[in-house]
């Protein structure tokens, strides 16, 4: 009986020796997840998944801090924090367990465009402000534009985007009237200053109140309300227009640069493409002034009278050209080349016009120094073209258009805005023969600037190649 008792007692010491709470303490594991609220991006709940602890530290990386096992977090502003959690046993044993969390504003891309509440943007002052040209990659290759004094009022003109959506445009009180006068420039931004070139009241286009639609994944724009617009006002979602549209879509993308942000606005055609710069300054004594006055350009050429003025195209022979040549352009000339319709004829002139190039011409000069060419000794001009009857007209292709004109290429920038021009187009361009097209010279007499003179075929606003032939451009 006593044996049984005292083996008993042995067994109950034994049980008690190997209790629960005589087992060592595990160390602790320090893990957690984290959610950012759907309604506020700056919210965000900790789910803690740590093991073996009993107590926490949190260090959310902006300098605040819990205790809590599962805390939630407001952060003042987006960016990448590094959070860590301490976890700790019972033993004051501790684990640590980071990650770094990106808090994004999910709204970022219109924050820089509208801002907070709204953004005005003004066209960039340095560099090129806006250009066409054949692609993204080569967007001022045709023409650009620069804060020279050329055309300061589209320098004051302000651009608005409000975080609500409306757009505003603030025309400042001038307006540049491409489109309006015959020779633009910048005038006072009235209604009654706004009727195009074809009578039409194009008022529409000063300021005022629209509205916008911005998808910033595409990273498209669309201004909606009849007259918004933001580039030129003739450039359009699917082209150039002359009148007010009721909505225009571009693509934008913006830089953040340090004192100001930088808009690049895109419109991408099938022939080409124009872009435009604009920025917002956050810091504005890094806006540089608008150029008022613009800076003397080229140079002003000595004048020659001519007597003769020709170019077979027969070969580059003395005896075959007087007075002018051809000179590097858009299109291009193969002298000497057989007559399409007669072998045994006299050779003539290969007119290849580039594919690939929207505006183009094929340029004469006085040579062998550029000279102002004054025509008074001449009455009309004449050149005999050849047009291939398996020419394929069509829009947005070759058009059965030509243009012959004079301009003024040394002191004028952009000389196509001030040419004196003859225009032949439809029926009365012949194709399939030969034939002698007569131009009076009567304006171009008025003239004394006049040093380039310009053959177009084709027409423009578009990159079909072509080729036709010339002969005899001749003054007489």
């Amino acid at each position: 009986m006593q044996i049984t008792l005292l083996l008993s007692a042995f067994a109950l010491v034994g049980l008690h020796a190997c209790s629960k709470d005589d087992e060592p303490v595990e160390d602790p594991i320090a893990t957690f997840q984290y959610e950012i609220s759907e309604e506020n991006f700056l919210e965000v709940s900790f789910m803690n998944f740590s093991q073996h602890a009993i107590s926490y530290s949190w260090n959310f990386g902006d300098g605040n801090t819990s205790t809590e096992e599962n805390p939630v977090h407001v952060y003042d502003e987006a960016g990448e924090y590094e959070v860590v959690l301490t976890a700790t046993n019972s033993e004051n044993v501790s684990a640590i367990y980071s990650e770094t969390i990106d808090i994004k504003d999910p709204f970022e891309a219109l924050t820089l465009l509208a801002g907070q509440t709204s953004k005005t943007w003004r066209l960039y002052r340095i560099d090129q402000s806006m250009g066409v040209g054949p692609s993204l990659e080569a967007p001022y290759d045709w023409w650009s534009l620069t804060n020279d004094g050329s055309r300061p009022c589209k320098y004051y003109h302000e651009f608005t985007f409000n975080r609500d959506g409306e757009y505003i445009f603030d025309d400042m009180g001038y307006f540049y009237s491409e489109g309006l006068e015959e020779e633009p420039k910048c005038i006072e931004a009235i209604p009654e200053n706004m009727v195009n070139l074809d009578g039409v009241d194009v008022s529409a286009w000063l300021g005022g109140t629209h509205q916008y639609e911005y998808e910033p994944s595409t990273g498209q724009v669309t201004l909606i309300g009849e007259g918004a617009w933001i580039g030129l006002p003739k450039v359009a979602t699917e082209g150039e227009v002359t009148v007010p549209q009721n909505s225009v879509s571009f693509k934008i993308s913006i830089e953040e640069h340090e004192g100001f942000d930088l808009m690049h606005v895109q419109f991408v055609y099938d022939w080409g493409v124009w872009v435009f710069n604009y920025a917002s300054y956050s810091d504005p004594s890094l806006e540089p002034e608008v150029e008022e006055e613009e800076e003397e350009w080229g140079e002003n050429l000595p004048n020659i009278t001519p007597d003769e003025i020709f170019i077979t195209f027969a070969s580059r022979d003395a005896d075959q050209m007087a007075t002018i040549d051809t000179v590097a352009s858009g299109s291009s000339v193969e002298f000497g080349v057989e007559d399409p319709v007669d072998a045994d004829a006299n050779k003539v002139g290969e007119f290849t016009r580039t594919a690939g190039v929207q505006w183009q011409e094929l340029q004469f000069r006085a040579a062998p120094e550029p000279k102002d060419i004054q025509f008074d000794n001449f009455d009309v001009a004449k050149i005999d073209i050849y047009i291939p009857s398996d020419t394929e007209f069509a829009d947005g292709g070759l058009q059965r258009f030509f243009v012959f004109g004079f301009a003024d290429m040394s002191q004028t920038q952009e000389w196509w805005n001030s040419p004196t021009q003859f225009e032949v187009s439809d029926d009365n361009v012949i194709v399939g023969e030969w034939h002698t097209y007569e131009f009076d010279l009567t304006e171009v007499k008025e003239r004394e600037d006049l040093d380039m003179i310009f053959l177009g075929i084709g027409g423009g606003g578009h990159e079909a190649g072509g080729t036709f032939y010339i002969r005899n451009l001749i003054f007489e």
